[in-house]
């Protein structure tokens, strides 16, 4: 199982990068808003690649161009190093 963060200051560079934490639980937030439906819909086909490859998956909704993201870890109940690791990666393939 893993464990919750502890040290915080792993998500200061996320938070800096419109990451927010979520209100009322333990857990990453941030909208993605792209140019069009098909970049939306191609990001979340390679975000769900990495995902698939870490065994850890997003929380997240997509209407037209916009993707709506939370990250937690419910095994740990609350934020990982699982998530800081897929913000990570999402935010790359973001560009």
């Amino acid at each position: 199982m893993t464990e919750k963060l502890t040290d915080r200051t792993a998500l200061d560079p996320l938070l800096a990068n419109g990451w927010a934490l979520a209100d009322g639980r333990d857990a990453l937030q941030k909208t993605y808003t792209f140019a069009n439906f098909i970049n939306a819909f191609g990001w979340m086909t390679s975000a769900a690649i990495v995902a698939e490859k870490m065994n850890h998956h997003p929380e997240w909704s997509n209407v037209y161009k916009t993707v709506n993201v939370t990250l937690t870890t419910h095994d740990a109940d609350g934020i990982t190093e699982l998530d800081v690791k897929l913000a990570q990666a999402m935010d790359r393939l973001a560009g």
